[in-house]
């Protein structure tokens, strides 16, 4: 049989073996000099004009002095150069804050960009698979700018035509290891663009002390620690339902502890009252003090306590049909956050099936229906599995501290949530090093948020307890 072979030869040659190889010398055709020389001159300035662009003040730091040294003479620039030193010298030691804001981080950017990320950007690229060498020609996404904050470098990169975020969030280990860093998270910044994030350092590797007690009445959002970035982290009780998951000694408590901490002004205003439902008799009872009546342990307890949540809730909802639409927490009609220690006790574990399916269908109707009249629920487990917490996805916002699997992740925080840099279940262990630390996922947003709550100790507690027990 006879078969036809590629090249400019092959409609001449036609051999009767299949397997034979043709060589032949390839059409060569010759590019002009000047042409070459244009190309790389317009690359060149392109290439300068795109660097200054993106790093105006590292661009600006040589051209001035080079610029004054071809007027005036090097007196002239190094004069200049070491008065421009000294002042920045002693911006940075007068406003450390606006000079590392203004000078500092730019400069480190346009250095990690240098050398960090376009240095290794071809390797990386290609070796993880988001690059693609072809024909010895290499199509690789577009590194754009590099951005520097006080714990990460922010890169923008715009994607190749056809990638999609999955395929960058399935190699965040390669990326991370690449690039030196601990960790990687990708994020969509707009159509094919995403924004890289790589930490430099952990600000929340050290254990935050109790908060100081808020000095205004307020039901929130409430700060009960701090976000990876340095800022407070406030969360929002007042309209929504937590639910926070994880292992024993992860730092639930501290996040239940630092809301009760930081809502003890509006509860002594009455615009806010705590239910508590401790059915360990462990962690809540510490301060049982501050919710006086309203305090349950056993399982009959609870149920009646849940009960009569709805009822409140119900009865709100008559008052407010026609007149208004959301809850403003006033001493007539103070906000109700339900907190449960543990709620897969009641829902999974209880061995009354009754009392179960009492629970189960008060906290149904409750997350359903309670925020818009001023009644949200916190609640806290250590297992995610939705035969043991069915109603997870009634809870607008979720919290995922120390998680023992993988799968874990996405249970509490959805799906993609562990992909999109979610890792709950590389948290330390080791209370000093990952107790209280989390990630966030909010109604309002689908990226999560690494935070830390901080440590009430059960001497806080008992201290705040004492003076606000009769207000409760």
């Amino acid at each position: 049989m006879f078969k036809r072979l590629p090249g400019d030869e092959a409609r001449n040659l036609v051999s009767t073996t299949p397997d034979t190889a043709v060589v032949f010398r390839p059409a060569v055709v010759t590019t002009p000099a000047i042409l070459t020389i244009v190309i790389l001159i317009w690359r060149m300035l392109a290439g300068l004009v795109r660097t200054a662009w993106r790093h105006p003040i590292a661009a600006t730091v040589p051209v001035i002095p080079g610029a004054v040294w071809y007027v005036y003479g090097w007196p002239a620039s190094a004069s200049l150069s070491g008065t421009v030193v000294l002042a920045l010298i002693s911006w940075a030691f007068i406003d450390r804050p606006s000079f590392v804001r203004l000078v500092g981080y730019r400069l480190l950017a346009w250095w990690r960009f240098v050398w960090i990320y376009r240095r290794h950007w071809q390797p990386v690229m290609i070796v993880s698979g988001l690059g693609r060498h072809l024909k010895g020609r290499d199509y690789l996404p577009i590194l754009g700018k590099v951005t520097c904050t006080s714990w990460a470098d922010l890169v923008t990169v715009r994607m190749l035509k056809g990638q999609a975020v999955k395929d960058w969030s399935d190699r965040l280990d390669h990326l991370a290891q690449g690039f030196g860093a601990r960790s990687c998270r990708v994020a969509l910044a707009s159509s094919g663009r995403l924004i890289l994030t790589f930490p430099r350092s952990d600000p929340l590797a050290s254990p935050m002390p109790a908060l100081p007690i808020p000095q205004e009445a307020t039901v929130g959002p409430v700060e009960i620690g701090r976000s990876e970035d340095g800022q407070p982290w406030r969360l929002k009780v007042h309209g929504t339902h937590v639910l926070v998951a994880g292992a024993t000694g992860a730092g639930k408590g501290s996040i239940i502890w630092s809301v009760i901490r930081a809502l003890l002004p509006a509860v002594r205003a009455g615009l806010v009252e705590l239910w508590a439902l401790d059915p360990k008799l462990m962690e809540l009872s510490y301060g049982r003090d501050l919710f006086g009546e309203r305090y349950a342990a056993t399982p009959e307890e609870c149920a009646e306590a849940l009960e009569e949540a709805v009822s409140v809730m119900q009865k709100r909802a008559a008052r407010f049909a026609g007149l208004q639409r959301s809850h403003v927490p006033t001493v007539k009609d103070p906000f109700v956050l339900v907190v449960v220690d543990e709620v897969a006790f009641l829902t999974a574990y209880q061995s009354d099936r009754g009392l179960r399916q009492r629970i189960s269908a008060a906290l149904a109707t409750l997350t359903t229906q309670g925020r818009a009249v001023g009644v949200g629920v916190l609640a806290a487990l250590q297992d995610p599995r939705k035969e043991v917490m069915n109603i997870r996805n009634l809870f607008p916002d979720k919290i995922a501290l120390r998680l023992d699997e993988s799968e874990q992740v996405d249970m509490v925080l959805g799906d993609g949530a562990r992909d999109r840099g979610a890792l709950a279940d590389h948290i330390s262990p080791v209370p000093e090093l990952g107790a209280g630390v989390g990630y966030v996922r909010l109604e309002t947003s689908p990226d999560p948020i690494r935070v830390r709550a901080a440590y009430v100790s059960d001497a806080d507690i008992r201290a705040m307890a004492a003076p606000y027990g009769e207000a409760a």
